[in-house]
């Protein structure tokens, strides 16, 4: 897996669990899904993302779109 796949999965995976807990939990855990989609569309403008830096920092190797 490389850093592109690793972020597209974390994504998935936050956008997920924040729709389950704001539906089952409570409304307020809709913000971090609408935080999660505006972090997927600065990244595509700016090619910058903070989860792909951490996912460097792990050891996962480099892919096209984060370096």
């Amino acid at each position: 897996m490389n850093i592109d796949r690793a972020v597209m999965a974390f994504a998935g995976v936050v956008i997920l669990v924040s729709v389950t807990l704001g539906y089952f939990v409570s409304p307020g855990w809709f913000l971090l899904t609408a935080f999660a989609g505006l972090n997927m569309i600065q990244s595509s403008f700016t090619g910058f993302c903070p989860a792909a830096i951490v996912f460097k920092k792990l050891g996962v190797r480099a892919g096209n779109a984060f370096s």
